[in-house]
């Protein structure tokens, strides 16, 4: 049986996929409990500083896979009770709460399907490529359930705004890839065959930066979001400023820029 979840580092970048092509990339309990071991285990993990994410196949991951939850369900005499469901729910949802409480930015590469589940993997990343393929809904609420579920209630109206937000979240309607970039939900669009390479200018960069500034910048544009004031923020900013200050790694960044060369950092 092969593995749920295919993981491939390389020099500090960890390349992630979802690899349940057959299923659209939908998410069983197998690999459910395969992201939440993987992104646990990024907490403390200094030798990963970038990961990408995405799916096998021509889709990124079509959501929880429901003809698998249907057939557990079939075998049961009554339904799950209140604790068992919640339960449930909430090993999906610490999914994405590892994945922002992580240090490393998160890059998903979207093509085809990224619908209900899907969706909040990549809405939970930092950054968003996709696939002219691309299609991305809120499911949910097609289902029977309501519209804001796994944090695509906090996300959404954070990326695009809170009208386009609604209409999503309350119509269940597919986002193609070219509104997906006008709103800003994700950074480029690509050919399909073009997915990975677009993602290298990216992670590139991302290396280039300081492993403690990169840390603290995404810990930072994510305590900005929830803020409740400038001075908190500036706070913030200049708390992380003054610790990257006095790093090795800012006298490495220095002499690197006056040299006009890419720093060298030892990983920390």
């Amino acid at each position: 049986m092969s593995q749920p979840l295919l993981i491939e580092h390389d020099d500090g970048v960890d390349r992630v996929m979802l690899n349940r092509p057959d299923s659209l990339n939908a998410l069983d309990p197998a690999l459910i409990d395969a992201l939440n071991v993987y992104f646990q285990g990024l907490q403390r993990n200094r030798d990963t500083r970038v990961v990408v994410l995405k799916g096998a196949g021509r889709n990124f991951c079509a959501g929880l896979d429901l003809k698998a939850a249907m057939a557990r369900r079939a075998g049961q005499q009554e339904p799950p009770g209140v604790t068992e469901s919640l339960d449930s729910q909430r090993r999906i949802a610490d999914i994405v709460m590892l994945m922002r409480r992580c240090p490393q930015p998160i890059l998903s590469l979207v093509q085809g399907a990224a619908a209900g589940g899907g969706f909040a993997l990549a809405l939970a990343s930092d950054i968003r490529i996709a696939t002219k393929s691309a299609r991305m809904n809120c499911a949910f609420i097609k289902l029977g359930l309501g519209g804001c579920d796994i944090g695509t209630s906090y996300f959404l109206p954070r990326l695009i705004g809170v009208s386009v937000a609604s209409e999503l979240i309350l119509t269940g309607r597919f986002i193609g890839a070219e509104r997906a970039l006008a709103v800003g939900l994700v950074s480029e669009v690509v050919d399909e065959d073009k997915l990975d390479a677009a993602a290298e200018p990216y992670v590139d960069a991302m290396m280039t930066a300081s492993p403690v500034g990169l840390r603290l910048s995404k810990e930072c544009l994510n305590m900005s979001v929830d803020a409740g004031s400038l001075e908190a923020v500036i706070a913030m900013e200049d708390r992380n400023q003054v610790l990257c200050s006095r790093s090795e790694e800012f006298s490495e960044g220095i002499r690197a820029f006056l040299e006009k060369r890419k720093p060298v950092y030892i990983r920390r």
